[in-house]
């Protein structure tokens, strides 16, 4: 069990935090009853508009939670060293193998190995109905290509057509054909830097994709134009 030392000091100064802090906020107010005014700080309830109260009831179930979530790691960290006194600490309680040391180092109270652990679907009940419109959207942009994909513009371009304003001005977003990747100016759609970002002109890397030859065929055409505006105005001095 040397290995494990660090583990349960951890385990020790955690509880230790947690019984403190349950401590001072004289278990996160729960003692004091709802309805004393002493509780919400204010003298009387009698002319409170009904949204204050709403916000009391508000901060008094999100204590709940707290307190709730507090003693229930405080639970499962008495377990924990309980196994260190009986010399079961690190067993698996479904499999009997040993947990992975890796595993007990991100969560020291773990009593099971991964694929015994009881948490290992995500529900599917009382999900937002949101993520099904997302999903068709997603199915109704998706062409293949990474640069023609449901991104944030067609997000708001399909909220914004909800909106009956008359005011719509021309050349605005809610309007425009072009199919962007979210970004604000030309170049940032294909200049890319590595994991510690801008660390100057020379670090910058250009990928070739659609957005790219676009900046580079208006380069073109404006380097053309300028070259054209040149010579007139050489033709013009002659």
């Amino acid at each position: 069990m040397d290995q494990y030392t660090e583990l349960k000091q951890q385990l020790l100064e955690r509880k230790h935090y947690l019984e403190e802090r349950l401590q001072e906020t004289d278990e996160y107010g729960l003692n004091r009853p709802f309805a004393d005014d002493l509780a919400s700080g204010e003298l009387s309830q009698y002319d409170n508009h009904p949204a204050d109260s709403g916000t009391e009831l508000y901060e008094r179930e999100k204590d709940l939670a707290l307190g709730y979530k507090s003693r229930e790691e405080i639970k499962d960290i008495n377990i924990a060293l309980q196994k260190f006194e009986n010399g079961t600490y690190g067993i698996c309680e479904v499999t009997g193998k040993q947990i992975p040391y890796e595993r007990l180092e991100a969560l020291p109270t773990a009593r099971t190995i991964k694929e015994a652990s009881p948490n290992q679907h995500t529900s599917t009940l009382d999900r937002p109905i949101e993520e099904d419109v997302l999903s068709d959207m997603e199915k109704q942009y998706y062409t293949g290509s990474v640069e023609t994909e449901y991104n944030e513009e067609n997000a708001y371009q399909i909220v914004a057509s909800f909106n009956e304003n008359s005011m719509t001005f021309e050349d605005s977003s809610l309007i425009d054909n072009e199919d962007g990747v979210g970004y604000v100016e030309p170049y940032e759609a294909f200049a890319s830097t590595d994991m510690y970002g801008y660390s100057g002109d020379e670090n910058i890397h250009f990928e070739r994709n659609i957005q790219y030859d676009q900046w580079m065929n208006q380069q073109n055409v404006n380097e053309e134009t300028l070259f054209d505006n040149e010579e007139n105005i050489f033709d013009n001095q002659q």
